[in-house]
């Protein structure tokens, strides 16, 4: 193969520097990686600090948010039911100026029956029936009349005077009836009390 012998012990020491060589590159290629490999544990280690503090925020956040959503929802929810309640409340006393009207005209009905005295006329008849139509179609909407048969109440009630013939705490004499809508009072009753 080789000629001359010189350059065969030159190749041979070229081989066995190279070889000489490769461990002590094998070594420090084995080096690099090994500080390679810790200094990227501790750049792993940071980031994985880095995305535990990033997670723990986006959970706060989180929970922040539900509060809000949750609270966004049961403030929504409130307002509904007191616009329901509100609108309820309007529909009930939507009738109350008309009603408060009416009542005008159902006074004067029974002050014409009243002035037609016991005489069954045929006007007094159709007065009674007018009458009797407008109240009942009152009651239909929910307006009543004031009770005055279970003695004096303060809050359905006007004492104008005294009934010397009535007990005390007792309803002599209606001289106006009153009336409520749907509970509320609309016009209270004006009576004379025993004293």
């Amino acid at each position: 193969m080789f000629k001359n012998p010189f350059k065969r012990r030159s190749a041979m020491a070229n081989e066995q520097n190279e070889q000489a060589q490769n461990p002590q590159e094998e070594q420090l290629e084995a080096h690099d990686q090994q500080t390679q490999a810790e200094s990227g544990s501790g750049h792993l280690e940071t980031d994985s600090e880095d995305l535990k503090a990033q997670i723990t925020k986006l959970e706060e956040s989180l929970k922040l948010e539900k509060a809000r959503a949750a609270n966004a929802i049961y403030e929504s929810e409130k307002v509904k039911e007191r616009l329901e309640r509100e609108a309820e409340t309007a529909k009930k006393f939507a009738l109350e100026k008309f009603a408060k009207n009416l009542l005008e005209t159902v006074d004067n009905l029974e002050r014409a029956l009243q002035a037609t005295g016991e005489e069954q006329t045929p006007l007094s008849e159709g007065v009674e029936l007018t009458l009797k139509g407008l109240l009942t179609t009152l009651e239909k909407a929910g307006v009543v009349v004031v009770d005055t048969a279970n003695g004096f109440n303060a809050d359905l009630h006007q004492a104008v005077g005294i009934d010397p013939n009535a007990k005390s705490g007792e309803i002599g004499t209606v001289l106006q009836k009153g009336y409520t809508l749907s509970g509320r009072l609309l016009r209270p009753a004006m009576v004379m009390v025993g004293q």
